[in-house]
């Protein structure tokens, strides 16, 4: 409870300065990856991103993989008639379908490494902030980024009607 800011009064004997480790749960750590895609300015920080999903050995794609092959080999001890079709299907899962995504982004990232440009619609904050702003951090003097259309959605195939 200390550890989550709580005050804890209690006997000597329960009074330890031992600290459990606490997992914050995975989600939203990859969610946060989104997050610094979205808020990527360069390039060069996008490949960062994404270097976390890709990495060959501490990647989350590398260890998603291996969640769907210990899943597959638990299944494979189950002894029911359906559990070697569930451990095939996860193993698959994990070689073909996990595979080209795993791939396919890794080849982006390294695309976007190698150009080390800026995004053109994307831009970090460099201006100053009038000090007579009281909310100085949730102002930015910038010019808000050019706003691009959405593209048009593709013409209606129309044809002879019935």
């Amino acid at each position: 409870m200390r550890a989550t800011g709580y005050h804890v009064d209690c006997d000597a004997d329960f009074d330890t300065d031992s600290r459990p480790a606490s997992y914050l749960p995975l989600g939203p750590s990859v969610a946060h990856v989104a997050e610094r895609l979205r808020e990527a300015a360069t390039t060069d920080e996008a490949a960062d991103a994404l270097t976390e999903l890709t990495a060959a050995h501490d990647g989350v794609l590398s260890a998603l993989e291996e969640v769907l092959t210990a899943t597959a080999d638990f299944h494979d001890g189950l002894g029911q008639a359906a559990d070697p079709y569930i451990a095939r299907r996860l193993r698959y899962l994990a070689d073909e379908h996990l595979r080209v995504i795993r791939t396919d982004l890794s080849e982006t990232r390294n695309q976007l490494a190698d150009r080390h440009a800026p995004h053109p619609g994307r831009s970090t904050c460099t201006g100053e902030v009038p000090s007579t702003e009281q909310e100085r951090s949730a102002v930015c003097a910038c010019p808000p980024p050019p706003r691009t259309l959405p593209a048009p959605p593709p013409p209606m195939a129309t044809g002879l009607r019935r």
